[in-house]
């Protein structure tokens, strides 16, 4: 379970879980859910084009997270934000299949990005994991009260002098570097179940942002480390496992949301 090879498979899970677990608990406050699906999954095309072209993938990950992700902010606000999320994922993936029907060579790095390599990532992955999770972090950080504050009443956010815009911006270039650190890592639809599962079920138990965002990343570390111990120990991809924990985690908390109404 804790063999030398072993290593960075629970480092770069724990970078992935700490940034999945703060920032889905923005994306999950906002209502960002399907954005948050788009990115991951259109980013894909990224590294398609990157293959291509005979590029580190990960370069061409990075940039279609982004513009991807700017997008489909600047977009959505003359149109509606669903519609503009939707036609941005399907062009993403439908120029993915383009760069790789174009491709003379098999790209397996490319569909690992969709469902991830936590067990085969190299020591060398770890450096630059740790430098952009850590620029997530700070950059959540500075913008932290405005962007709660534009979260949950963006009327008395642009009231108080909040540059919504602005914030709604920023906030879509951290998601596309979250995606960026963790899709090489746990894949896109792994890091979507991340960014969703565990911090829904945060924010209901919750009764404060604080407690929120700090359960929200206990959650999702539990989730993580829960995985890749049972795909160890079975042999089973760990996608399947942090997406059920995810699901029970938040039925689970539904369920003693109940409970604690009934209790007089």
């Amino acid at each position: 379970m804790f063999a030398p090879y072993l290593l960075t498979a629970w480092v770069s899970g724990t970078v992935v879980a700490v940034v999945a677990g703060v920032v889905g608990f923005f994306v999950v406050l906002r209502g960002n859910t399907f954005f948050a699906h788009a990115v991951p999954h259109g980013a894909f095309a990224g590294a398609a084009g990157a293959v291509l072209i005979g590029v580190d993938p990960l370069l061409g990950l990075g940039a279609f997270a982004a513009a991807g992700a700017i997008g489909i902010v600047l977009l959505g606000r003359r149109a509606r934000h669903d519609v503009v999320t939707a036609l941005t994922l399907v062009t993403m993936l439908a120029l993915g299949a383009l760069f790789l029907s174009r491709s003379r060579e098999y790209a397996a790095e490319v569909f690992a990005l969709l469902f991830g390599q936590i067990l085969g990532v190299a020591p060398g992955q770890i450096a630059t994991m740790l430098v952009l999770g850590a620029g997530c972090l700070a950059i959540l950080a500075l913008v932290a009260r405005p962007l709660l504050l534009a979260s949950v009443l963006p009327s008395l956010a642009a009231a108080r002098g909040v540059r919504v815009g602005a914030i709604d911006l920023v906030f879509a270039l951290v998601v596309a570097a979250a995606t960026t650190v963790s899709v090489p890592v746990v894949g896109a639809l792994l890091m979507f179940a991340l960014l969703v599962g565990p911090p829904a079920a945060a924010q209901i138990l919750a009764r404060t942002p604080g407690q929120g965002l700090a359960l929200s990343l206990g959650l999702t570390l539990v989730t993580v480390w829960s995985a890749i111990a049972l795909s160890v120990g079975t042999d089973l991809p760990i996608g399947f496992f942090a997406t059920a924990i995810g699901a029970v985690l938040y039925a689970a908390s539904r369920l003693l949301a109940r409970a604690r109404r009934r209790v007089p």
